[in-house]
């Protein structure tokens, strides 16, 4: 099962499409929609942008909620500290808050909802092809 957390939908339509042997579905990260101890992974890439710091804890105890022991869990997210505000996004009216993140404050958040990182990597973004910002990407094992 992958989840995909699009207001439009859009995104999640063109999965369906491309992979239609896999169930897609929008869901509110904060609240999942599914039992407990129900997915043996998860792919959040860039889906923190828009909370807090002070939000992430409270998301990753829902993500570590679903997942099974053991259960392994993909976060990617821009480094800093700073928020971007763009009104305009692949030629769409939008008003939205991309919200960068210190990688110490998320891996103190996956930790204390009882994920272990195992794995932090960071990059430069590809110039030319990708906004101008640092990448982190972790990798966390539900304890």
């Amino acid at each position: 099962m992958v989840f995909g957390v699009d207001i439009s939908g859009a995104m999640v339509s063109v999965a369906k499409h491309l992979n239609p042997h896999l169930e897609f579905r929008v869901d509110d990260m904060r609240r999942l929609n599914m039992p407990d101890a129900t997915l043996a992974g998860a792919v959040l890439f860039y889906s923190i942008v828009h909370f807090e710091a002070i939000e992430l804890r409270p998301i990753f105890v829902e993500t570590r909620r679903v997942m099974a022991p053991g259960g392994v869990a993909l976060v990617a997210f821009h480094v800093g500290e700073h928020v971007v505000h763009v009104d305009d996004l692949f030629g769409a009216a939008v008003s939205l808050d991309f919200r960068f993140h210190c990688p110490s404050t998320v891996i103190e958040a996956l930790r204390s909802a009882r994920f272990d990182v195992t794995e932090h990597v960071e990059r430069e973004p590809y110039e030319g092809a990708e906004y101008p910002s640092r990448r982190c990407y972790l990798l966390a094992r539900a304890a």
